[in-house]
């Protein structure tokens, strides 16, 4: 019996590699004997990049030390690297995400993705020729404008000096100079590819500005200022370069990155739950299984639009796999879901159990839930007599 556990990681509490090592150790209790092929997940947004060293070989962290979120102090974050074929995870967060402020410092007027781009740059000098941009989980909401100054891109105002970093100052731009020699722009020779966690555009009531900002800090007023900027920038950005930043989904995640890496990086934006199942070789996993299992902290309704859930349950359809999911909470209706092809969702814990308690005991709630399912399961079909094999990727 074989059984692939691509697990997303539980928010507040337990990383994907975590999660499906917690679901395998329960699946062990049981005398099925089954080989677990383990697959941590992500789909572009925090965990990213200490994923995909879970789940590929060869890896390793680059440390470097870049600018934060607010542009007067530094942060020590850095970058995954595989060295086989030169490619770099690179997680906007550890460089200009939210969980870097306090609550009082959070201000998308005045944060930068500045960092983000000193990082982009740093992997290109090591010689990636592929670099996949994980956005979720950012602090700014500044078009990306930040990370291509330190590309080498200019943002001039009326009297041609350098506009201040953040997204308050988006307005201000009069003119745009592009880097006399593209360093760090994707070219034939480094492809840049931006992981959306999210479908929203740049502009509008479900744009950048109007949906992401507020969890950012800022206030219906500022919000309003971040909208009127992105907007500003778009229009510069086509008089100038023909390019139109408003029509790309997904263009609006990390408060416009994403359009912005597609404007003055040539990067290409892609759903972050293909790449990372490319990228990990899950399809191949996936053939002759027997049970796909996957899962988050909370399974809901958001779960089965182009999340980790979504993601994996389509693969193991396309490769007539039964899918299970394995949530702390699950809130989405079954209807729904098995229209997508998971045969059952299976909630940790009661919804009444305090936080507090369920990140504590999310690794025994999850090993318990998991052996359950087996048990169950071997109930139906009768006992395997097979010895028991864990495998990685």
């Amino acid at each position: 019996m074989k059984i692939v556990i691509a697990m997303d990681s539980f928010k507040g509490g337990l990383s994907a590699a975590d999660a499906c090592r917690h679901v395998a150790c329960g699946l062990g209790r049981s005398d099925a004997g089954a080989t677990l092929i383990l697959k941590p997940m992500a789909d572009g947004g925090e965990g990213t990049a200490a994923a995909l060293l879970a789940a590929r070989s060869g890896g390793t962290w680059l440390p470097v030390t870049v600018a934060g979120p607010l542009p007067d102090r530094s942060v020590e974050a850095g970058y995954a690297w595989f060295g086989d074929d030169r490619t770099a995870i690179i997680e906007m967060a550890v460089a200009n995400g939210l969980p870097l402020l306090t609550e009082r410092e959070r201000n998308p007027l005045k944060t930068s993705t500045y960092g983000t781009g000193q990082l982009i740059k740093a992997a290109r000098e090591h010689g990636a020729r592929r670099i996949l941009l994980a956005v979720g989980g950012s602090a700014t909401v500044d078009g990306g404008v930040g990370a291509a100054t330190a590309l080498g891109w200019q943002f001039l105002d009326s009297n041609d000096q350098p506009v201040a970093p953040g997204g308050g100052h988006l307005r201000d731009i009069t003119r745009i100079v592009a880097p006399a020699t593209r360093s760090g722009v994707s070219t034939p020779e480094t492809r840049i590819e931006v992981l959306c966690d999210v479908t929203n555009r740049l502009l509008g009531a479900r744009g950048a500005a109007a949906v992401f900002a507020p969890q950012k800090g800022a206030a219906p007023d500022a919000a309003h200022m971040l909208e009127a900027g992105l907007s500003h920038l778009a229009k510069v950005v086509r008089a100038q370069f023909g390019f139109d930043m408003t029509t790309l989904t997904g263009g609006g995640a990390a408060g416009g990155l994403a359009a912005g890496a597609a404007a003055f990086l040539n990067a290409e934006l892609t759903p972050g739950i293909d790449a990372i199942m490319a990228a990990v070789s899950l399809g191949a996993a996936l053939q002759d299984a027997d049970w796909c299992l996957t899962g988050e902290g909370s399974f809901d309704t958001q779960s089965l639009d182009g999340k980790v859930v979504s993601g994996v349950a389509a693969a193991a359809r396309q490769a007539d796999v039964p899918a299970v999911v394995i949530a702390g909470r699950v809130k989405a209706d079954p209807d729904d879901y098995q229209a997508h092809g998971i045969q059952a969702a299976l909630a940790t814990h009661d919804p009444d159990m305090p936080l507090d308690e369920v990140i504590r005991r999310e690794p025994e709630l999850l090993q318990e839930t998991a052996a359950n399912w087996l048990r169950e399961l071997q109930a139906k079909n009768g006992d395997w007599d097979h010895t028991a094999t864990l495998k990685g990727t």
